[in-house]
């Protein structure tokens, strides 16, 4: 892994989001601290793991915003403008379950034929856990705080509500996996 690749991704975050949006920003880097207390668990994928944690929510840079779905329009923007590296692309386009909210948006067959999930489950699970424990404004968390605190922005009745609603199980599974590969790391 390139460790070149986390500052490169610092700057891009920072970039697209620190002026135009700050709270999300604070997300970003809130997640990429997570990402960063990971590494153990994650044996060789430590710093792809932290430049997808600070690159994950870019597509909702408004220069960016060309679907309204930003794990697509974030990763279009890292293949399509910065020819980044293809598994930190797929995990952005797939972080935190995207593929169920896809769907929901119709977007589905889109996401995956451009950006195929990657088979790497600790890695993906690994994002999950980051995302789904920063508040929004990149404090740490439970998953389920986290949950209700996004139900209660978008509406149970929205879009991102029922996508956040049907994800909820898997995300708990996933967080669960990365608590349980953590626990069983030697102190």
């Amino acid at each position: 892994m390139d460790e070149a690749m986390p500052a490169w991704a610092m700057q891009v975050a920072e970039r697209e989001l620190s002026v135009a949006l700050p709270r999300r920003w604070a997300h970003s880097q809130g997640v990429a601290a997570r990402a960063a207390g990971l590494g153990p668990v994650l044996t060789g994928n430590a710093g792809l793991l932290v430049a997808a944690a600070l690159l994950h929510d870019v597509g909702y840079a408004p220069r960016l915003a060309k679907t309204g779905f930003h794990p697509l329009d974030g990763a279009r923007f890292l293949r399509d403008e910065h020819g980044a590296d293809e598994r930190l692309v797929r995990l952005v386009a797939n972080h935190s379950f995207a593929l169920l909210e896809a769907e929901e948006r119709g977007l589905m067959d889109v996401l995956e034929r451009e950006f195929p999930l990657l088979d790497d489950g600790l890695l993906v699970d690994a994002l999950v856990y980051c995302d789904m424990t920063t508040t929004p404004d990149g404090e740490r968390t439970t998953a389920a705080e986290r949950l209700g605190e996004i139900v209660g922005r978008y509406g149970a009745d929205s879009l991102v509500g029922r996508f956040i609603r049907r994800a909820e199980p898997d995300i708990r599974a996933a967080v669960g996996r990365v608590e349980a590969a953590s626990a069983a790391q030697p102190r």
